[in-house]
């Protein structure tokens, strides 16, 4: 293989010859992995070669080391450690070191992505010990190609994820610090260095913790950071405030003597810097420290019920109020009228920030907000009009409602009055205020005074302008949530309303001129009211389905008109709005959706047969489906024949793993509402389970809802699961040995916590089962396992209220089912009766988690007594 010749292939414009570059690098990899890697390397050092192929080597020698799928990542790492033998590795590592100083800057950056990329492998097993002390040579004594190269390998390493390298990192904090604190001094000469020095900083600081703990360290560290701000290079200003963003985070304990002396002064002055991305940085150094604030103030809020130690808290926010609140409100006024809706800028940074002081200081930042509104609400510049009517908004959570409460009340005519302003913008910043008002400080709306002329402005605005179509659409859905009612009433303050609202949204999505993103938006709301109406208003929404349905019937011959790919996006984005409108149909009407079951189920099942392979639209008919399911119960029983092909389909699409998750929430919603009735189909279903649950392809995330699809399936079919009991205990016993240790990732520890959940609704369904099939002697063999899996979550640390309210289901049913005292010994052991005491005297719990506790407790009573 020529590498040259096959590395320029992978560069090739024509699809066809990049595709068979990319295989023949894929067949040599696996055909000698070794001589790959090495031809690879000898390609990325090769000064004579082209600089986009010797890129494209470094890209490609990368990827034989590293993989985003954790599965993938653990094969390619193993291949190195134990498939290559230790000359060829000394040989990579050579060639991809001395490419850092090359002259092709591209060159060197892909050396250093390749040097990282081994690192991750070798440095937790500490195959690589001289490495960082080789970087930090280059860092002091090599040219400026090197010393950028070295400083981003440093980086590269630093921003790692894994967490056995993380740990590793820890030891090397001296080299790391050397280096990244000498190219970022301002003695550098070159910027590009002082620039590669301050990112690869802003990387390190998590693992450079015991140095911040030395006082005459962490003082040198903040200086060379804090000159860093004064740059003449921006780039350089940007990574020394993100640095002092990712410092405040990490060590706000230590900061009060900084924030004295630099901090405050220093962050003020950028957030008025000309330079955007600057500026940007210097606002979220006070987003970091508001967050970090309103978290301090949480934590010492539970640390005096649990009696723990207190965190340090400063007031940082509180105690510069007065001078960055009017540099944020000033900023508010910046925003560039041609914008996109997710474009972040000054101004927007600004009004985050805002949003975010409120909440960190409460009522203190109503008079300098106020001062702001009172100077520019009627300014002749939309900007400053804009800024007014945004900063009212940004404030509504935070300060005490009382006073917000008469703010609110005596401002809602004015932004009211604003939805008629001339210039868009402004019409769209009162929107997404009196969204605000909606959602933070309801309570100051009167539905006799302010609903009537509230819903008529919205429903204005929602018509008036797409721009302003997706902050209507939130304000009215928080106004739909502000005024449903307890749940069940008949009559709620959006009753008179509901009827036009309905006809107007209709009307709406109807409109000639409406495009994708105003048409979207009034279905959203449309779903909402629905979702909200009260009792009076189901006739209304029995009427509204025949529009919906007769809608969606009419988008199925479209499919056979689609010429171009936007016409696809336009087709599914209307069938997915529509069938989310039914699906909220479904779930308020329940079982009156009865009459409109066999037309609902024919056109869904039609959605299916004509939607084509990668359309998203089945996701929302699979919801809908689960939805009718649920509503019909036995009923639904009539239709399985005919949709269960395209379930069985999704659960045999690993490649979809969106849709496949769908259909396994889906068999859990078909099985509790058919119950018996499901038992014909739970072969099949039982086996694309297990084949799931065995995939390589799809994720562990998938396996806790594969579990208690087990218990669904169960507690459905009662004492026909006797044909998959011993499979699936098996599969149970073996999933509960799983476990994560207490400083591992937090993802691991979630997914080992969910995993147990899954597994206790799933013995909680088979206990049940049993019980109803009177074949609880077939549980008896398992019982001793069932305990150990309680006994592991009554020591879990991180166990859930989930996990917990599933443990007490099944220790009480376990009770309950062997109602003699045959386990007796079992459930007198201290822990039991210590975990169902700690879930039922916790007041953080909901009801039914602490209803379910007393009720295992009662169980476990009468199973010791009868003993």
């Amino acid at each position: 293989m020529d590498v040259n010749q096959v590395l320029e292939g992978t560069l090739s414009s024509d699809a066809a010859i990049r595709h068979r570059a990319e295989q023949q690098l894929s067949q040599a990899a696996e055909v000698d992995f070794s001589s790959y890697i090495t031809a690879l390397a000898q390609e990325l050092a090769n000064e004579q070669a082209r600089a986009d192929v010797r890129t494209a080597a470094g890209i490609a020698l990368k990827n034989a080391f590293s993989a985003r799928e954790y599965s993938r990542l653990q094969e390619v790492q193993q291949k190195w450690l134990q498939q290559v033998d230790l000359n060829v590795k000394r040989s990579v590592k050579e060639l991809a070191l001395a490419t850092l100083s090359s002259n092709h800057i591209r060159a060197g950056q892909s050396a250093a992505q390749v040097v990282a990329s081994i690192a991750a492998i070798e440095i937790p097993k500490d195959h690589w010990p001289d490495l960082m002390s080789a970087l930090v040579n280059n860092v002091g004594e090599g040219s400026t190609h090197l010393k950028q190269a070295s400083l981003a390998t440093i980086g590269f390493i630093c921003e790692s994820e894994d967490p056995e390298l993380r740990d590793s990192l820890t030891q090397h904090s001296n080299a790391i610090l050397t280096a990244v604190v000498q190219g970022a001094r301002k003695e550098e000469p070159n910027s590009d260095v002082r620039h590669a020095a301050i990112v690869a900083l802003g990387d390190s600081l998590e693992f450079v913790r015991t140095n911040f703990d030395n006082e005459g360290e962490r003082n040198y560290i903040m200086q060379v950071i804090c000159e860093a701000t004064q740059a003449e290079d921006a780039r350089v200003q940007q990574g020394a405030y993100g640095c002092l963003n990712r410092i405040m985070a990490l060590y706000y304990d230590k900061m009060s003597f900084y924030m004295e002396k630099a901090l405050f002064g220093l962050t003020i002055m950028g957030m008025k810097s000309e330079e955007e991305d600057v500026a940007k940085l210097a606002i979220e150094f006070w987003c970091t420290v508001c967050e970090e604030e309103i978290s301090i103030e949480d934590d010492n809020v539970q640390a005096q019920t649990d009696s723990t130690e207190m965190r340090t808290y400063f007031s940082f926010a509180r105690l510069a109020a007065q001078e960055v609140v009017p540099v944020l409100l000033n900023l508010l006024t910046k925003q560039d009228e041609d914008a996109g809706d997710d474009e972040y800028n000054v101004s927007r940074a600004a009004y985050q920030c805002l949003q975010l002081y409120a909440q960190a200081v409460g009522s203190v930042i109503i008079p300098p907000v106020l001062t702001f509104i009172e100077n520019n609400l009627r300014s002749e510049d939309w900007h400053n009009r804009d800024a007014a009517v945004s900063a009212f908004g940004a404030i509504m959570e935070g300060p005490e409602d009382k006073m917000l409460d008469p703010l609110v009340k005596q401002a809602l005519p004015v932004l009211i009055g604003m939805m008629d302003d001339k210039v868009v913008q402004v019409k769209d910043s009162a929107a997404y205020a009196l969204g605000r008002i909606c959602e933070s400080v309801s309570e100051a709306i009167d539905p006799n005074e302010h609903l009537p002329v509230l819903i008529q402005c919205l429903f204005t605005g929602l018509s008036d302008n797409p721009k302003m179509a997706s902050s209507c659409c939130w304000a009215l859905m928080n106004l739909a949530d502000r005024f449903a009612g307890e749940p069940g009433c008949m009559e709620n303050p959006l009753s008179k309303y509901f009827q036009d609202s309905v006809t107007h949204l209709l009307q709406v999505t109807e409109r000639h001129d409406a495009d994708n993103q105003l048409r979207t938006a009034a279905y959203e709301v449309l779903n909402t009211f629905v979702m909200n109406s009260a009792g009076d208003g189901f006739p209304i929404v029995a009427k509204l389905s025949d529009v919906i349905l007769q809608r969606l019937e009419g988008t199925i011959p479209m499919q056979s008109q689609i010429v171009s790919v936007e016409d696809r996006m336009t087709l599914e984005e209307m069938q997915t709005s529509l069938t989310s409108v039914l699906l909220a149909i479904i779930q308020r009407l329940e079982s009156e959706i009865k009459p409109q079951a066999d037309r609902s189920m024919h056109i869904l099942l039609q959605l299916l047969q004509t939607a084509p392979a990668s359309s998203t639209v089945p996701d929302i008919i699979f919801s809908t489906v689960g939805a009718l399911a649920t509503s019909l119960e036995g009923d639904f029983a009539k239709y399985m024949d005919s949709f269960v092909p395209f379930l069985y389909n999704a659960l045999g699409n690993q490649e979809e793993p969106g849709l496949c998750a769908m259909a396994i929430g889906l068999v859990s919603d078909i099985t509790r509402a058919l119950g018996e009735k499901a038992q014909p189909y739970c072969d099949a279903f039982m086996n694309h389970l297990l084949n799931n649950l065995r995939s390589t392809i799809l994720s562990n995330q998938f396996k806790p809802a594969i579990l208690q699809c087990f218990g669904d399936i169960a507690q459905a079919i009662g004492g026909h699961f006797e044909t998959y009991l011993s499979v699936v205990a098996q599969v149970l016993q073996q999933a509960s040995t799983v476990s994560a240790s207490p400083d591992g990732s937090y993802e691991m520890l979630d997914y080992v916590g969910s995993l147990r959940e899954g597994i206790s609704d799933a013995w909680g369904g088979i206990i049940l089962a049993m019980k109803a099939g009177h074949k609880t002697q077939l549980v008896q063999p398992f019982v001793e396992s069932i305990f150990q899996l309680l006994s592991i979550v009554s020591q879990d640390q991180n166990r859930s209220e989930a996990l917990l309210r599933s443990a007490m289901g099944v220790i009480g049913d376990l009770a309950d089912s062997f109602p003699n005292g045959e386990y007796a010994q079992f459930f007198r052991v201290d822990w039991i009766t210590s975990m169902i005491r700690e879930t039922r005297s916790n007041r953080d719990f909901q009801p039914r988690t602490i209803n379910t506790a007393r009720w295992a407790r009662e169980q476990v009573k009468r199973q010791i007594s009868v003993a």
